[in-house]
């Protein structure tokens, strides 16, 4: 199943939707008490789940994906966890080891944005704001001490994720969760897609277009760590609750490291994808 949070022509507030093709049905309007965020419907668990699948197929309003805009894949995940070095490339080019543990950190709520959502920043802020590209993994129930032979029984879905990154505040901080975190730094979606759909993460060509130039084009089976094993290694410090998004790292082909470099200009659009669950698009804004 696919599911977007959409927010309607004649509304501001978003809501969850089935994707269906070309199509959106909207899940409110389906029963009494339906679910109208990702997050309700993963609380919800398998048998609300299955409600929803069965009921947005005979539905008979559905509104065409072009007349509706994008809030982000979730709204309020318990929390954003973000792998840093995960694919060897990435980390050469940016002249940093991979260590023998992941590099964990957590982004701010306030990043989150939707698809072709326009992020701004102040320019004296920052000149040298880099896309990445990464999949992006919601959990669907706690994981607690999880192998990673059963890692994956825990994801509930996939998202694609563009963790947008201020390199000049990354290279002068200890910490990369401000560099990271500006408000729109963490733009999803625009699907979310049920783990069902996709038998194995270590599979998807994931890639990155600016303003026409592809930069990154690369597959999640270069991740130094798997999906699994990264499920495994954080639930052995928390449990992970039901939606949280863990952003999995960004292949090689970063802007920093080119050259000359390419960043994220004054009016720039930036797509990142992932076959099989979408593409995400970001409009930039620099502020004088």
């Amino acid at each position: 199943m696919r599911v977007a949070h959409i927010v309607l022509p004649e509304t501001t507030e978003p809501t969850l939707a089935v994707v269906l093709g070309q199509e959106a049905v909207i899940v409110p309007e389906l029963f009494d008490a339906a679910p109208r965020t990702v997050e309700e419907l993963i609380a919800g668990g398998a048998e609300l789940r299955a409600r929803v699948e069965t009921a947005a197929a005979g539905a008979a309003v559905r509104h065409p994906l072009d007349s509706v805009s994008y809030a982000s894949a979730l709204l309020t995940p318990p929390v954003i966890l973000a792998v840093g070095l995960n694919y060897a490339a990435h980390s050469s080019e940016l002249g940093l080891k991979t260590d023998a543990a992941p590099t964990v950190f957590v982004l701010w709520p306030n990043s989150l944005a939707g698809h072709e959502a326009t992020t701004t920043w102040p320019r004296a802020l920052s000149e040298s704001v880099d896309y990445e590209a990464e999949l992006g993994v919601i959990i669907g129930r706690p994981a607690k001490d999880v192998t990673p032979e059963e890692a994956l029984d825990y994801v509930w879905g996939y998202t694609v994720v563009n963790d947008i990154t201020a390199r000049d505040i990354q290279f002068s901080e200890a910490q990369w969760s401000r560099c990271k975190s500006f408000d729109g730094f963490t733009p999803t979606g625009p699907f979310v897609v049920t783990a069902d759909e996709i038998p194995d993460p270590q599979d998807l060509h994931i890639w990155t277009v600016l303003d026409g130039h592809t930069l990154q084009d690369a597959s999640t089976g270069q991740m130094v760590r798997t999906v699994a094993s990264l499920i495994s290694h954080l639930s052995k410090s928390v449990t992970l609750l039901p939606g949280t998004l863990i952003s999995t790292g960004s292949p090689g082909g970063a802007g920093y490291s080119r050259e000359p470099q390419v960043f994220l200009r004054d009016r720039s659009t930036v797509t990142v994808g992932i076959d099989g669950i979408g593409e995400l698009t970001t409009h930039c804004r620099i502020l004088d």
